[in-house]
C-alpha cells in the first residue's frame, strides 16, 4: 500500500499516493484505516489530494468506515477532495453524509472540535 502516514499528537493523517481509489486498492486502504480503530490514537484524517478517480465500492467503503469510527466515538475526516471525486460523491448523493473538508488544516480543526464535543458530552452524562 503506497501511502504517506503522518502521526500528530491527537490524530493520524493518511495520504494515499495513488490517483485511483479502485476496488482492489480500496480493500487494502480500508483494512489499513480500520486497523486504527484498535490504536491508542484512533482519530483519522484521509487526505484525498492525489485521488482523481474513485469507485462506487470505494465510496461505500469510506462511508461505512466513517460510520464505524463514529460508533466508537472517533473522528474520521476526508480532506482535499479533487473536483472529479467531489462531483462523483455529489452525484451519488453521498457528499453530505461524509465528513469532508476542503483542506487538511480544516480537517485538523474538525478533529479537535469533535474531541471537545465528546469531552463535553461525556461530562454531561456523568
Amino acid at each position: 500500500m503506497d501511502v504517506k502516514i503522518d502521526t500528530k499528537e491527537k490524530f493520524t493523517v493518511i495520504t494515499p499516493n495513488k490517483d485511483s481509489f479502485a476496488e482492489n486498492m480500496s480493500d487494502k486502504l480500508i483494512a489499513l484505516l480500520s486497523s486504527y480503530l484498535q490504536k491508542d490514537m484512533p482519530h483519522l484524517i484521509v487526505n484525498m489530494q492525489n485521488i482523481t478517480i474513485i469507485s462506487e465500492a470505494g465510496t461505500q467503503a469510506l462511508l461505512n468506515l466513517q460510520q464505524e469510527f463514529q460508533e466508537h466515538q472517533y473522528s474520521f475526516v476526508l480532506c482535499s477532495l479533487q473536483p472529479a471525486v467531489q462531483a462523483f460523491l455529489d452525484q451519488m448523493e453521498l457528499l453530505d453524509f461524509l465528513n469532508c473538508t476542503p483542506s487538511e488544516s480544516e480537517a485538523w480543526d474538525i478533529v479537535q472540535m469533535e474531541e471537545i464535543e465528546r469531552e463535553l458530552m461525556n461530562g454531561l452524562e456523568d
